[in-house]
C-alpha cells in the first residue's frame, strides 16, 4: 500500500511510534442495492472502500476521492453512519498506526468498478445477501451500522457511548 506523503514526512520525525490517523470508509450501494467492495492487496480480504484523509481534507470529499481513486466509481455521500476507533495496526516494517474511522452511506452515481490503483487486486459489486466469505471484521461491523442507519436514520450515527 502506498504511504501518503504527509504520513511519510511524519514517520521521518517519529519513526515507528504510534500515529493516530483519520480514515474514511464508504458503504457504496447501487440502484440494485449491491455493495461496492475491493479485495485488499495487502491481506487478500474483501473490504469496504476506505482511505486516509489528507491534512485539512473534508471527510466526505476525501471519501469521494478515495472511492474514485481505488475503483473508478463516482459516488455521492448521503450520511455519516458510524464513528469508530480501530485497533492498533503494526505493519511489517514496524510502523504502528491507529485509525479514527468515519463511515458514510453512499450512492453510486456512475462508473463501472475496476482496479484503479495498487491497493486492491479486485473490485466489484455484491448483493447484500451474497457477500464474499473473506470480508474484514471491520467492514462487516461498519456495513451493519450503515444498514441500521438506513433502516432508522432518526437513531443517528453509531458510536461508542
Amino acid at each position: 500500500m502506498p504511504v501518503p506523503p504527509f504520513v511519510a514526512a511524519l514517520r521521518s520525525r517519529v519513526g515507528h511510534d504510534l500515529l493516530w490517523l483519520p480514515g474514511v470508509t464508504g458503504v457504496v450501494l447501487d440502484e440494485g442495492d449491491r455493495l461496492l467492495m475491493g479485495r485488499r492487496a495487502d491481506n487478500g480480504l474483501w473490504a469496504l472502500i476506505s482511505g486516509i484523509l489528507e491534512p485539512g481534507e473534508e471527510p466526505a470529499l476525501g471519501l469521494v476521492r478515495e472511492i474514485a481513486e481505488e475503483t473508478g466509481v463516482r459516488a455521492e455521500v448521503l450520511a455519516l453512519t458510524s464513528i469508530s476507533s480501530g485497533d492498533r495496526v503494526t505493519y511489517p516494517n514496524g510502523d504502528v498506526s491507529q485509525y479514527l474511522d468515519l463511515t458514510f452511506l453512499c450512492r453510486h452515481v456512475d462508473g463501472e468498478p475496476f482496479v484503479a490503483d495498487d491497493e486492491s487486486t479486485e473490485v466489484g459489486w455484491f448483493p447484500l445477501d451474497g457477500l464474499p466469505d473473506l470480508v474484514t471484521v471491520s467492514s462487516r461491523s461498519r456495513l451493519a451500522a450503515a444498514l441500521a442507519y438506513r433502516e432508522d436514520p432518526t437513531a443517528g450515527p453509531a458510536f461508542a457511548r
